[in-house]
């Protein structure tokens, strides 16, 4: 049976090397802490995220390329009982990608069984389906400045709920151009709740705020990194 690893194009392979022998039942993790939700729908309600490591794109502006080769290795059941030790009924499972490690599927199952309420942020480049369909889908698609926009797995946009979250991270005013085209050919305002946010630095709030403005979405929702704006933008554990 094929794997998330398997699907990986060949001349990026070697980015998920650190995951190849890893053994049924664990996992790799960056980190897991307690933070304010800084994004989505959900953005300021406290919540526990896990930070799966490794992540087989490079987005240009990507904030946690620590994540691509750090961490260590977990059980399932340990990363289970540390989350559920902090008692918040939040759980965010990031990354890195956590849908390169299949033990991820498990674990979400269990944390929404034990009565969480489960969100995964996953970059769109790896198909959906298979999550729990209690888990809150917060999904990437790709614009053209990062980088990595052929990777977007379409299909993906045909497996999500309509209570799942598309987001697109805006570095450029072309992509602000390619996201509405994208918004608008898959009437995906209709169908999710879709965020947009500046990439950090690279576009200003106001200027995003504008664009959003001028165009004709009345239910396209623009988001701030609340963590970037509490906290210093380069730290680690918010």
């Amino acid at each position: 049976m094929a794997t998330p690893l398997d699907q990986i194009p060949a001349s990026v392979a070697h980015r998920a090397a650190l995951l190849r022998d890893l053994p049924p039942g664990e996992l790799f993790i960056h980190e897991i802490y307690r933070s304010i939700q800084g994004e989505s729908t959900f953005a300021g309600l406290p919540c526990v995220f896990v930070r799966t490591a490794v992540c087989d794109l490079r987005c240009s502006w990507c904030d946690t390329p620590h994540a691509f080769t750090q961490g260590e290795r977990l059980s399932r059941p340990a990363v289970r009982d540390r989350v559920l030790s902090f008692d918040c009924p939040l759980v965010e499972i990031t990354g890195g990608e956590p849908l390169l490690q299949t033990e991820v599927l498990p674990l979400m199952t269990e944390l929404a069984d034990a009565g969480r309420t489960v969100l995964l942020e996953t970059s769109g480049a790896h198909d959906v389906s298979p999550v729990d369909r209690r888990v809150h889908i917060i999904m990437d698609l790709k614009c053209p400045e990062s980088g990595e926009s052929e990777r977007n797995h379409w299909p993906n946009l045909e497996a999500l709920k309509p209570s799942d979250e598309i987001k697109f991270v805006i570095a450029s005013r072309r992509d602000w151009d390619w996201t509405a085209s994208v918004i608008a050919g898959h009437q995906l305002d209709q169908r999710f709740t879709c965020l947009i946010s500046a990439s950090f630095g690279d576009v200003k709030a106001v200027d995003l705020a504008n664009w959003l403005l001028d165009s004709a979405f009345n239910r396209v929702r623009l988001q701030l990194q609340l963590h970037k704006y509490i906290w210093d933008p380069a730290a680690r554990g918010v």
